[in-house]
């Protein structure tokens, strides 16, 4: 399949927190970007968002005020899914609901004629997308991390059907947009990064549940051992650089004692079916009444951008 000569114009279908994320890493790349919305207020909140966005990298010297200005300028609103038809790349951004996207894929491949791309930032592979959709050789799984913004990671897996020349483009395109594009090579739950990142949500809720230690022993142990490490190593690296013979060995002796269970301990079910959602609610694992929540989420926001000034050697 012919993918599109040019980049001009990106299509975001959803203004939620990844779908304006999305369309401000567009847009700050020079791309005219159509942000599509449910309504007018959702819209005008989520361009509001894209502004506060694009002023927090001015104040963190990423951007200058001509720059906030111009991206800005390139970000256009609409409600009518119709509008998605002008763009050369349609990123879907709605809510976790599969029927919806199955509706949102199917008349997306009407309104869009190839070689428009058709990609999906959520969890979902390019396989779960298609039920409806006739020219199937076009869709991919482009998978965001949140914020969209400052996470530079972009999972991008072809689906069965996925035209050979649809990867290669897109990953070149995310790279032109400053992010950094990941290619997985077959189709698994999850992609890879959720499926780590649970895998060490799973242990750590264990060991809580269990009474092994306390969610701030648990969270202090991550944030002042591996975790700092695993910015500069990832997890295989990180083994091979201690010596294979080591880490295999150990892994025999602890394997068998990891947590396998299929479903989160009963104490989080617990927790949830009497409204205390975490951060959101005032409660969780945490009593966030006690704890500066806001002052936790800046400090991690600090930490993003100085990676993303890193990145760009800032």
């Amino acid at each position: 399949m012919p993918v599109p000569a040019e980049l001009k114009t990106v299509a975001v279908i959803g203004n939620g927190i990844i779908g304006h994320g999305v369309a401000q890493v567009f847009a700050m790349a020079g791309r005219k970007v159509v942000m599509i919305g449910r309504s007018e207020a959702s819209l005008a909140a989520a361009v509001e968002k894209i502004g506060a966005g694009l002023q927090a990298f001015r104040a963190h010297g990423l951007l200058d005020e001509a720059g906030a200005r111009a991206a800005a300028a390139r970000v256009s609103t609409a409600t009518d899914l119709g509008r998605a038809g002008g763009a050369e790349l349609v990123i879907e951004a709605v809510t976790e609901e599969l029927a919806l996207k199955h509706r949102i894929f199917e008349q997306l491949d009407q309104i869009c004629a190839p070689p428009v791309v058709l990609a999906s930032s959520s969890g979902q592979p390019a396989s779960a997308l298609v039920a409806r959709v006739k020219r199937r050789e076009r869709v991919v799984a482009a998978h965001f991390w949140y914020p969209p913004q400052l996470i530079p990671l972009v999972e991008v897996c072809a689906g069965p059907e996925t035209d050979p020349a649809v990867v290669p483009w897109v990953c070149a395109e995310l790279k032109a947009a400053g992010k950094q594009p990941v290619v997985i090579d077959k189709e698994v739950p999850g992609f890879i990064g959720n499926r780590l990142q649970f895998a060490l949500l799973r242990e750590a809720w264990a060991l809580w549940a269990s009474g092994a230690a306390s969610a701030e022993a648990i969270d202090a142990v991550v944030r002042h051992s591996f975790g700092r490490r695993l910015a500069v190593t990832g997890p295989i690296e990180s083994a091979d650089v201690g010596g294979l013979d080591t880490m295999v060995a150990f892994a025999r002796f602890l394997d068998p004692t990891l947590d396998t269970s299929k479903e989160p301990p009963k104490a989080l079910d617990d927790l949830v079916a009497a409204g205390h959602r975490g951060l959101p609610s005032g409660r969780g694992v945490y009593d966030w009444k006690k704890r500066d929540g806001k002052a936790l989420l800046d400090a991690r926001m600090a930490e993003l951008f100085r990676w993303l000034a890193a990145d760009r050697g800032g």
